[in-house]
């Protein structure tokens, strides 16, 4: 048995935060959340104490440090391979480690110009061509995905694949940056979730302001 605990940033715009956080949380794995707000213009100076990287998220696992979300995603389903957080069929694994790094790498237009912010009002945003071929790429993701597993996770049951995707279904919402009936359907999957609902009961009550993720 692990002692996981985890150190995250603020609910509401933390993103980063929120993959392993809710994967952890929807598979029922033990972990102690800590919570340190990025609430100074370049993160918190208390980060130093446990994130090499000076970044959140970060696991420590007894006298273990890991850093970055999928990192921490890929430490977590090697400790616990019975909660499968990633899809038993090797095909369908390879596939869902392709689009989680995929997430992890890319989207860049998207994540600049529409932070995390589950406490901002839902208004539509007005988008470049980048953040549009951003978005237009991931719902072909999903959508192939979908099709595939038939649902309503991206392989079927819920994996790591679906978290690194959870802060997109929160930006696409916040902003209205899609009409896809896909992205309704996969909407409504990850919303509905516990651990979602959770998540973001506690990012609404939070007070801490963030100019920057503030557009």
């Amino acid at each position: 048995m692990t002692s996981f605990e985890l150190f995250i940033g603020n609910k509401n715009y933390s993103s980063w935060s929120f993959r392993p956080w809710i994967a952890l949380k929807h598979k029922e794995i033990p972990f102690e959340e800590s919570l340190v707000p990025f609430d100074f213009e370049n993160g918190n100076p208390k980060f130093r104490a446990f994130s090499p990287s000076m970044k959140v998220p970060v696991l420590q696992d007894g006298d273990l440090t890991v850093w970055d979300s999928l990192a921490i995603l890929e430490y977590a389903a090697d400790c616990y391979p019975e909660k499968g957080l990633w899809p038993a069929d090797k095909a369908m694994r390879a596939r869902a480690r392709a689009i989680a790094s995929e997430m992890h790498s890319g989207f860049s237009a998207l994540r600049g110009a529409c932070p995390m912010n589950m406490r901002r009002p839902v208004e539509m945003l007005a988008v470049d061509e980048a953040v549009k071929a951003d978005v237009s790429r991931i719902v072909e993701i999903w959508s192939e995905c979908l099709e595939k597993s038939g649902g309503p996770f991206l392989f079927g049951d819920f994996t790591i694949a679906d978290a690194m995707y959870a802060p997109v279904v929160s930006r696409f919402v916040t902003y209205t940056l899609t009409q896809s009936p896909v992205f309704e359907q996969y909407r409504a999957a990850m919303t509905e979730t516990a651990a979602w609902q959770t998540w973001e009961a506690d990012a609404l009550k939070e007070t801490w302001y963030v100019a920057v993720d503030e557009i």
